[in-house]
């Protein structure tokens, strides 16, 4: 007996100490980073058969994403998103054409003081071009836009307001660069977008208004706002340059959506073009409206 207790001693010592090292050997799954994926399809389709008003058949796609990265601890908080849309549409007797196409990059880094406060220190980035060329409709021997052409980048440093129950985000930023980029040459020759003929990009520094808002108006109705306030320190500072998005989605369940959508975009820099007596021809900067409706699919994870 006297020499079984010592062994057993030892049996359940190991055993313990066995334990122990699993135990602490197990990873840390806490992590700060909040993921995010939406993926979207809208779908609209019209055709007539003996249909005496007359009309064009007619299909049309869009493509929609929103992928989101968000890091945050203590006072500290880092909001990352890539947004993507590319729209088409097919008519009888027609080619296809593009109604839609955008890639855009936000990144906001921000840092409290204390976990009270909603204003945050903040640094932005933001990116947006498109992915293919554009052209005034039905001219397509000549593009009017393409990748990298232009694109804008801003980069800049102020403070956030941030309010979750709200979900209510301005941001203000007294230093903010503008950069616009036209990597096309024929279109870098023209002088489009701003930038003197022959250059590839322009620099600007000025004054930035950035705020998003959504809400539920009402039961499964969300109304979402996006814009940007920019205005130029050196060129005409007070002439503004406005982007501003609003969407309205109603949804029906959890994988089917209808939405509407309107796009404002006003750029003194960006002057129109418009076909005179069978010429295309740059014009003045005009007021750029865009809308959408559609009825899609949409899958979260």
């Amino acid at each position: 007996m006297k020499k079984v207790l010592p062994f057993l001693f030892l049996l359940l010592f190991s055993q313990n100490l066995l334990s122990q090292e699993i135990i602490t050997a197990l990873p840390d799954t806490i992590s700060h980073w909040k993921k995010q994926h939406k993926l979207g399809i809208d779908i609209n389709q019209i055709s007539f058969v003996n249909w005496n008003a007359g009309g064009t058949n007619s299909i049309s796609g869009l493509l929609k994403g929103d992928i989101k990265r968000i890091y945050q601890y203590k006072n500290t908080k880092w909001h990352n998103e890539l947004l993507f849309r590319y729209g088409i549409n097919k008519q009888d007797g027609l080619r296809i054409r593009k109604t839609d196409d955008a890639l855009v990059l936000n990144s906001t880094f921000g840092f409290r003081t204390d976990t009270i406060s909603n204003w945050f220190y903040s640094a932005k980035f933001n990116f947006n071009t498109q992915l293919t060329n554009g052209y005034q409709y039905p001219n397509t021997n000549k593009a009017i836009s393409s990748f990298f052409a232009p694109a804008y980048l801003f980069l800049g440093a102020g403070a956030e307001y941030i309010n979750k129950e709200q979900n209510l985000k301005i941001y203000l930023s007294p230093l903010t660069q503008k950069s616009t980029f036209v990597l096309d040459t024929d279109l870098s020759n023209e002088g489009a977008f701003g930038v003197q003929k022959g250059k590839k990009y322009r620099n600007e520094i000025g004054f930035l208004v950035s705020a998003y808002h959504k809400d539920e108006v009402f039961r499964n109705v969300f109304i979402e706002n996006r814009a940007n306030l920019y205005s130029d320190y050196l060129n005409n500072f007070g002439n503004i340059d406005i982007n501003w998005q609003i969407q309205v989605d109603m949804v029906v369940n959890k994988y089917l959506t209808a939405n509407v959508g309107t796009h404002l975009v006003y750029d003194d820099d960006v002057k129109a073009k418009e076909e005179i007596d069978g010429v295309l021809q740059t014009v003045g900067p005009k007021l750029q409206v865009k809308q959408i409706i559609g009825i899609g699919l949409t899958y979260v994870f």
